[in-house]
């Protein structure tokens, strides 16, 4: 590889890492070409991007990146593969249900949304993330119980000034 060709790489890499706020660092190495494709497979089946990467180029790309990534680049040893994915938890389930049939892959670490995570027995914690949207379902869902608490009451007060009254009243008591 010539030095324009590295220094290319490298620039895709840092706009990759700068456009993407959930990024996997794993380790694939030893899965044959069969089990490589299926991984595949289910990576763009998720919708989430792997290519495996030379450790020296990504490291150069995360030290020329806006982005802190702490400590994840002392886990650049050995064969690595990035994963990009627009949810925090997918890669991490996609990594979950193919070590059912497969040692591999590895998680090195993540960039979650600003946070770092290092080591593979992050894996579970990294599945039971929520992503954005599930939040935001969640917050909207806590919001709307007492609102229908007090149309369910203003319902069940007969619609009259005193029925209603009354049936605050018990609520509260």
């Amino acid at each position: 590889m010539t030095r324009e060709e590295k220094s290319q790489v490298i620039k895709e890499l840092t706009a990759q890492l700068a456009d993407n706020a959930n990024i996997y660092l794993t380790d694939i190495s030893g899965l044959n070409a069969g089990t490589t494709s299926d991984l595949r497979r289910a990576c763009f089946k998720a919708n989430i991007k792997l290519a495996v990467v030379k450790n020296t180029l990504l490291e150069k790309a995360m030290e020329a990146s806006d982005k802190d990534f702490g400590e994840l680049p002392t886990t650049l040893k050995g064969n690595t593969s990035i994963m990009y994915s627009e949810t925090g938890n997918g890669p991490a389930k996609v990594i979950k249900a193919f070590r059912k049939k497969s040692e591999k892959p590895l998680l090195k670490g993540a960039f979650i949304e600003e946070a770092i995570y290092i080591g593979d027995q992050q894996l579970d914690a990294l599945v039971d993330i929520k992503s954005k949207e599930e939040v935001i379902g969640d917050i909207i869902s806590l919001l709307q119980s007492p609102a229908k608490n007090v149309i369910s009451a203003l319902k069940s007060g007969g619609g009259t000034l005193a029925g209603i009254i009354k049936t605050l009243s018990e609520k509260e008591g």
